[in-house]
């Protein structure tokens, strides 16, 4: 008897981002990346219980006895350069690093569409971004809690602007901050994915990620070239200290969140196009 051909079978797309989620989250060096990550806010906490007064400038004078300002100082200290760092490092993994040990070839071959490898390592990614984006603002909460103790009777959050609000309040602050730095993060994986798809090395994925990152932070700080500011990613990164001010301003943090969205847009169309295009 002749069986009917049938067409290519597609694997279910649940257990390719199983493998996928698998693979990002168990690698030695997301593990360590999340290790040190978890120690930024340990060892600020450390450091301030073991001072007793305001140490450091800016938002960590606010810390001393207000621990629940310590998970948003310690996403602000590492939004500068370790989480993009890790960030980064996982998409460059995602399809250079798979370039260049010779295993992209296959998945290009397999029966899975370019545009759900893209997105299947585009999840993988920002995977990354919300696990390590939660290990710091839990061991944030934790130790600030712990070392540094809470403020006033309620336990609660004494803001920027001098007022206290309630320990519900304060926590959604927190929550608010984390979840808009995996926004900040996303879109610096979908640029990082972008170049990723271009290139066959992860190094250089990191390289133009980490300096296009110094160099938004040098053409913020040139007054004559205020007219590109709105365009650059990091422009808006200082508005995550509005969570800790009452009433909380959400200009900076929406503007902020769109021009992310815009980068995410952008740099997953690039990816998808290069994707594409590329020979298996």
């Amino acid at each position: 008897m002749i069986l009917p051909i049938s067409g290519p079978v597609r694997a279910p797309l649940v257990r390719l981002l199983r493998s996928e989620l698998r693979w990002v989250l168990r690698r030695p060096r997301t593990q360590i990346t999340l290790v040190l990550l978890a120690l930024v806010p340990v060892l600020t906490g450390i450091g301030v219980a073991a001072a007793g007064s305001p140490v450091g400038a800016g938002l960590l004078t606010e810390v001393a006895g207000n621990g629940l300002v310590l998970p948003v100082g310690a996403l602000s200290i590492c939004l500068t350069l370790l989480l993009p760092l890790a960030v980064a490092m996982a998409a460059a993994d995602a399809l250079a690093g798979e370039s260049a040990h010779g295993t992209l070839r296959g998945l290009l071959l397999a029966p899975v569409s370019r545009s759900r490898l893209v997105l299947i390592k585009a999840i993988g990614v920002l995977a990354v971004a919300v696990t390590t984006v939660a290990a710091v603002t839990v061991l944030g909460i934790i130790t600030g809690l712990i070392l540094v103790g809470p403020s006033g009777s309620a336990h609660g959050l004494l803001t920027l602007s001098g007022t206290e609000i309630g320990p519900g309040s304060a926590l959604m602050r927190v929550a608010l901050a984390a979840i808009w730095t995996v926004v900040q993060l996303a879109a610096v994986g979908a640029v990082a994915l972008a170049v990723s798809s271009a290139t066959d090395h992860p190094l250089v994925v990191l390289a133009t990620v980490l300096g296009g990152l110094i160099g938004f932070g040098v053409i913020s700080a040139i007054p004559a070239l205020d007219w590109l500011h709105p365009l650059l990613l990091t422009t808006g990164w200082f508005a995550i200290t509005d969570v800790l001010r009452d009433p909380m301003p959400l200009t900076g943090l929406a503007s902020s969140s769109a021009r992310a969205g815009c980068y995410v847009i952008l740099g997953v169309t690039l990816a998808l196009a290069r994707t594409a295009t590329r020979e298996a």
